[in-house]
């Protein structure tokens, strides 16, 4: 603090303005697919397709593009990624619910689950990465998968930062 010229540890102008900066730096986002009783199935389609999650539970920091789908990063350091999954099969069938976890493109997680004995299907993937301020992060639903989706928040994609690394 330019002000203080005794105890920056002690000095209230010192601790407001560290409180500030740590503010600035949080960065956190959770969010699900929807929330609209009227929608059921979010695929299957012919090709991969990047997933756009409408409903906002937190965006601190605005770093989540809910036009896009996209997590850009804030500022490098080592994120916390959750991605859950939910697909339901009407009847006994084929249907696979899977998708991708990636980071500029490249896969950092796969989630994938058949369809077999009953007709519900989940899969969760939780990692810890390093990224870089501007790392693009999204979910992709996979060729020919399917997602549940109605009001139920059962496929939410979140992640938050664990501490800066620069």
């Amino acid at each position: 603090c330019a002000v203080c010229l005794v105890d920056q540890a002690s000095c209230g102008c010192c601790l407001i303005q560290k409180q500030m900066k740590r503010l600035e730096l949080r960065s956190a986002f959770s969010v699900a697919l929807n929330n609209d009783k009227a929608v059921s199935c979010y695929g299957p389609f012919p090709t991969n397709k990047l997933v756009i999650y409408k409903y906002v539970f937190i965006n601190l920091g605005g770093n989540y593009n809910i036009q896009t789908g996209i997590f850009t990063v804030p500022r490098s350091g080592v994120y916390s990624l959750s991605v859950t999954i939910y697909g339901i099969a009407f009847s006994v069938s084929t249907l696979a619910t899977c998708a991708n976890l990636q980071v500029n493109n490249q896969v950092v997680a796969t989630l994938s689950e058949q369809n077999g004995q009953d007709l519900e299907d989940s899969a969760t993937a939780v990692v810890a990465v390093s990224l870089k301020a501007g790392d693009q992060v999204a979910v992709n639903l996979l060729r020919g998968c399917c997602f549940l989706c109605e009001d139920s928040y059962y496929n939410t994609f979140s992640g938050f930062l664990l501490y800066p690394t620069e």
